[in-house]
């Protein structure tokens, strides 16, 4: 298989839906990591065709939902500040701070800026030497290689007006949180297939055998999911617990050796706190102290922000899977889109927004 559209087969899923019937004995519950996944899971029904003894837990892989608040409102006083420019992805500019947002921080005036790669905002420092620009450097390990290498090419080319805000955070640590909680359902995981290639697959055996749960790197179109899910029910069936890579395409063991060299160099491992979570030891990275001069925080000095959440969003309940979007008072009445109490609800990876997207819009029972 060599292009997209074939594995969108309906023929080739409904053979692997037929295989899946045929092997479940009892109720199985399994959390896909990435936003990602998600959302290809809801806009392809595919929860509503597999049988209804498998369940899909939605998991915390959105990673501008996990983004902490006292991140976004660190954002929001930066890129209040004169002579800042302020660039990050277009998908930050709608997640709720305490009291406002990037959007808002624009329309009174302050310089934020859409870009599609941090290199872009690289290029706004050089060539606007007289302003300090700040890209907000979020992201699973997906995305951490580009912008270290935009930090270790600042640092190269002496571009020394450019910095980043780092929130960046490491899905195996997330996983461990996962199945330690008291209230905790999941029996598998389908891992992130994007996470995978770059990192590889080398943390996963220890937290497979750790916690007795099989874990299958899986991509993101409908015979990716439905291929991992196969694979997961089987270990299931049969009691094991093993690391298995059903997206072999981009996937290999040892990862991307060029951009883990990359992570290594510039960034160093540090406790990071996910929103609606808490803090998760070691589970994010930290500019290491060779490019400290290029940390956000420590350059314009907001480590002393306020945060106040939402007291109607449970966006933190839908990112530890304990609730589905649609199990949320809020979901689809005072929480949407355009007024937005969550980052689930804005981010391109959220499952409020996928439900939503999708219009999964009956709110369920409560209780």
């Amino acid at each position: 298989m060599r292009y997209i559209e074939e594995f969108n087969d309906p023929e080739l899923a409904r053979r692997l839906l037929d295989e899946i019937r045929a092997s479940v004995t009892r109720p199985w519950a399994m959390m896909e990591v990435c936003g990602g996944q998600t959302h290809s899971i809801i806009r392809h029904g595919i929860d509503q065709l597999l049988p209804d003894e498998v369940e899909l837990i939605h998991g915390p892989g959105c990673p501008v939902c996990v983004t902490p608040l006292e991140m976004i409102d660190k954002a929001l006083a930066i890129a209040s500040r004169p002579n800042v420019v302020f660039c990050s992805f277009g998908d930050m500019l709608r997640v709720p701070g305490t009291d406002r947002d990037l959007f808002r921080v624009r329309g009174e005036g302050g310089d934020v800026r859409v870009v599609y790669s941090p290199l872009d905002a690289l290029e706004i420092a050089r060539r606007e030497p007289d302003k300090e620009v700040v890209f907000f450097g979020i992201g699973f390990e997906t995305t951490a290689p580009a912008n270290a290498m935009t930090v270790h090419e600042a640092r190269r080319q002496g571009i020394g007006n450019f910095s980043l805000l780092v929130s960046h955070v490491r899905v195996p640590p997330a996983i461990d949180a996962i199945m330690r909680a008291p209230e905790c359902r999941v029996q598998a995981f389908l891992a992130a297939g994007h996470v995978c290639s770059v990192m590889g697959t080398a943390e996963y055996p220890e937290l497979a055998a750790r916690h007795r749960v099989p874990i299958v790197v899986t991509g993101f179109e409908p015979l990716d999911i439905l291929e991992g899910v196969r694979r997961t029910v089987r270990q299931l069936e049969r009691g094991e617990h093993r690391v298995e890579n059903a997206y072999p395409r981009a996937v290999r063991e040892a990862g991307n050796p060029a951009a883990l060299r990359m992570i290594e160099e510039v960034f160093e491992v540090t406790d990071r706190s996910w929103r609606g979570i808490g803090t998760i030891p070691d589970s994010g990275w930290k500019l290491s102290d060779a490019f400290r001069a290029y940390d956000a925080e420590d350059r314009f000095d907001v480590g002393d922000v306020r945060t106040v959440e939402s007291a109607e969003c449970r966006s933190g309940e839908v990112l530890q899977g304990l609730i589905k979007p649609n199990e949320c008072p809020a979901f689809g009445t005072t929480c949407t889109p355009r007024t937005p109490l969550g980052a689930t609800m804005v981010s391109s990876e959220g499952a409020c927004a996928a439900y939503y997207l999708y219009r999964r819009l009956e709110v369920a029972p409560v209780g």
